[in-house]
């Protein structure tokens, strides 16, 4: 499957969305109770944000997941961590679907790592899943992120952990 980028485009992709962030499976995105206008005004703010993106994932064109980046210095982990010159914060969703597909979900993480470190700039990518969040610290490892320690954020106990170019060519064979 190709994977491609798009902005994501609060007013038409609010009600797809808000079906993906809200759904059980993505619990830990934490907007369970949110409404459509909810989601939509989250990602305006988003598009408003010159330190966030919002991204829509395309698998061979169509929608297939969502993704964040952000300077995680003045946002997310503003003043939770040292950051370095090139850190990059990172978040990601694939939607709940009752047909998986095995391996989908590290293929995504490996394209949004990719996508990531195609800019020069970016040197390391920063994440901080909930503790509880297993599943994804066990894909976080498979492309070459290291855990740091747990901090507490306002709305969870997190793991922060780092990945630089090296450790994801190194995980991945994907050179970047």
């Amino acid at each position: 499957m190709i994977y491609t980028f798009r902005p994501v485009d609060p007013l038409q992709d609010a009600e797809l969305l808000h079906s993906w962030v809200t759904h059980p499976k993505a619990a830990f995105w934490m907007m369970q109770d949110a409404k459509p206008q909810d989601v939509e005004r989250a990602y305006r703010e988003i598009a408003a944000d010159d330190r966030h993106h919002a991204l829509l994932g395309l698998g061979d064109g169509e929608p297939a997941f969502l993704m964040e980046r952000y300077d995680p210095a003045h946002r997310e982990l503003a003043g939770l961590y040292e950051p370095r010159p090139g850190d990059v914060g990172m978040h990601f969703l694939t939607p709940w679907t009752d047909r998986p597909v095995h391996g989908f979900t590290r293929a995504v993480l490996t394209a949004v790592m990719t996508h990531l470190f195609q800019d020069p700039a970016a040197e390391r990518v920063v994440v901080e899943p909930d503790v509880r969040n297993t599943a994804v610290h066990t894909l976080n490892a498979a492309v070459g992120f290291v855990p740091e320690r747990e901090i507490r954020k306002p709305e969870k106990k997190a793991l922060l952990s780092f990945c630089t170019r090296a450790q994801f060519t190194a995980a991945t064979g994907v050179a970047v």
